[in-house]
């Protein structure tokens, strides 16, 4: 089976690495990460949201899968902009996967969203993200093929943890009451991909998230316990000093629901909380 990926970022390439068997090809936004990726034996493209290298459409044109990472601008989404001709011609493709945000829902006050509950985002990313999800899935229904759109909690991961803050001095715990935050351990967003992959569905929205929203702090104060370091001070959210987008995380406050993954999927989680992995990745699993 043939994979394009639009964006060998972070979470598609776990997802690459992880499922050898496929023939991968697809984007990166320069042509010195395209150069270190085909030394991987991943055959990418430069593609800057404009143009691309020589060879990516034939690529794509034999794509039996296609997997979009990359996110949408006030423009819109990339591939869409400037591939959408050829991703509708495609012969060979029977499936989209769309990585989405679960910030589409906006805030719920804490409460729980699932993926019936109504998009409210009311910052621009947020629409974008919707306005690329609707894109997708009338480029499906035009082809009569699935499209799966993945809406994510935050990624975190190897190199990207609370695990890595406190060890290069950036960790913070930054306390709003009652705030909670959805995440997602990038392992278990390769395990959801592969089981859609497998499962070969009609298609839909699935939230795609662990098993426990939590309180941001309690997850740096999780990590130091685990390295065995004091954790940082709590700061209050009100006099914390955080630059605008950091703070317009905390205007989004809910817990997301995954039951459609475990029962309609049967997805088992790799890593059901926090606990975890941070657990297997400092070593202590």
């Amino acid at each position: 089976m043939s994979l394009f990926v639009f964006g060998l970022g972070y979470s598609a390439l776990h997802f690459v690495r992880e499922n050898k068997a496929l023939t991968t090809s697809g984007t990166v936004r320069s042509a010195a990460a395209a150069a270190a990726l085909r030394r991987e034996g991943i055959e990418a493209f430069a593609f800057d949201g404009a143009r691309g290298d020589a060879g990516l459409v034939e690529a794509l044109s034999k794509a039996d899968l296609l997997l979009i990472s990359a996110p949408p601008s006030a423009q819109g989404d990339p591939a869409l902009n400037v591939y959408e001709e050829q991703i509708r011609g495609a012969p060979r493709l029977e499936r989209v996967l769309y990585l989405s945000t679960v910030g589409v829902y906006g805030g719920a006050d804490g409460g729980w969203v699932d993926e019936a509950s109504p998009v409210q985002t009311v910052n621009a990313r947020g629409k974008w993200r919707v306005d690329a999800e609707a894109r997708w899935r009338a480029l499906g229904e035009a082809r009569r093929i699935p499209v799966d759109i993945l809406r994510l909690a935050g990624i975190y991961g190897p190199g990207r943890s609370a695990l890595d803050r406190l060890r290069d001095g950036t960790a913070r715990r930054i306390v709003k009451p009652r705030q909670v935050f959805n995440r997602i351990h990038v392992a278990d967003i390769a395990g959801v991909l592969a089981r859609l992959i497998e499962a070969d569905g009609p298609g839909g929205v699935w939230n795609v998230a662990d098993r426990e929203p939590a309180p941001p702090q309690d997850v740096i104060t999780y990590a130091a316990e685990l390295l065995g370091v004091p954790p940082p001070p709590e700061e209050p959210f009100e006099t914390a000093d955080m630059s605008p987008m950091a703070r317009s995380f905390y205007s989004d406050n809910r817990r997301v629901s995954t039951e459609k993954l475990a029962n309609q999927l049967g997805y088992v989680w790799r890593y059901p909380s926090y606990r975890e992995a941070l657990r297997d990745m400092a070593g202590r699993g």
